[in-house]
């Protein structure tokens, strides 16, 4: 492989981990306020792409309208899947909830091949993304140089947040000890629906940057990125947005560049993730940056 084949897989590495990257964090917000899989996230993530597409194609909104409404759209539905699906269930055993999210998931799905068919559609990519650059011999698409660039701006937002904002601290204090919270008259009801507001925003931005990267849409679309995105964050160590991005990043080198230089094993790209997921839980069973969390009996 010479030095600019290893250049363009590269940036389509980095791309891909960055895309994984912002998914999994929004697993990982769910995981540490509620210690909740949130199996649903993925199918968040396809709805913000359909409904950027009917923004754009039936509806004939200029496309940054589109994006924006599908964006706020998508975190609305966040916010009722959560009070719909696993806010009754809160205070009923771990297992009652995770069936819900299961439960929550397959509803979407099959709701999704209802009403937006189950033939594939192509989404509409305007040409500042679909435009090709040149640097020193290297191919790089508009998209793949952007999803990066968003990924970064997004995660230093939601750090900030987290860490500099009243709203931050209070995610912090329920993520720690939600009855110790309640105690501080901390409105964890309110807490809980921003942390799905945030984590939908960022799975239909995910949603709409997979459609432009792969201009293809379809119900069960969802369904491999979410359980890729759910490894990257159990990789990074669950509950940790920095072990999410890591994790993201890690998961979209290993997979490309594995396929890169073992051109035979394309086939099973989808696999890599799982045996990274495997290797990681036998050495370290908390992810590379998650640290050991008593359980209150």
């Amino acid at each position: 492989m010479d030095l600019q084949t290893f250049l363009q897989q590269f940036v389509n590495a980095l791309s891909l981990g960055s895309l994984y990257a912002l998914i999994a964090i929004g697993y990982t917000m769910v995981y540490g306020i509620l210690r909740l899989i949130n199996f649903a996230h993925g199918d968040v993530f396809m709805i913000g792409g359909y409904l950027a597409f009917y923004g754009i194609s039936t509806f004939v909104i200029p496309w940054w309208l589109a994006v924006a409404l599908a964006i706020a759209l998508t975190t609305l539905f966040g916010v009722g899947l959560e009070r719909a699906a696993y806010r009754p269930l809160r205070d009923s055993p771990r297992i009652s909830i995770m069936i819900s999210a299961i439960g929550a998931s397959f509803l979407i799905e099959n709701l999704a091949i209802v009403l937006f068919d189950a033939r594939p559609k192509a989404f509409p990519v305007s040409d500042f993304f679909a435009a090709n650059y040149v640097f020193s011999g290297v191919y790089v698409a508009g998209i793949s140089l952007i999803i990066p660039l968003v990924t970064i701006v997004l995660l230093a937002v939601l750090l900030w947040i987290v860490h500099r904002t009243k709203t931050g601290m209070a995610m912090r204090a329920v993520s720690t000890d939600i009855d110790a919270a309640r105690l501080m008259a901390i409105d964890v009801d309110r807490i809980i629906s921003i942390t799905f507001a945030i984590g939908s925003a960022l799975a239909a931005i995910g949603g709409i940057m997979w459609a432009l990267k792969y201009p293809r849409l379809e119900p069960l679309m969802g369904i491999m990125p979410g359980l890729k995105c759910f490894i990257a964050a159990v990789v990074g160590g669950i509950g940790s947005i920095a072990g999410a991005v890591l994790g993201g990043l890690l998961l979209g080198f290993i997979e490309l560049m594995t396929i890169a230089f073992l051109p035979e094993l394309t086939g099973y790209k989808d696999a890599f993730a799982f045996v990274l997921l495997i290797v990681v839980l036998l050495v370290k069973p908390t992810g590379l940056l998650g640290k050991n969390q008593g359980e209150k009996v």
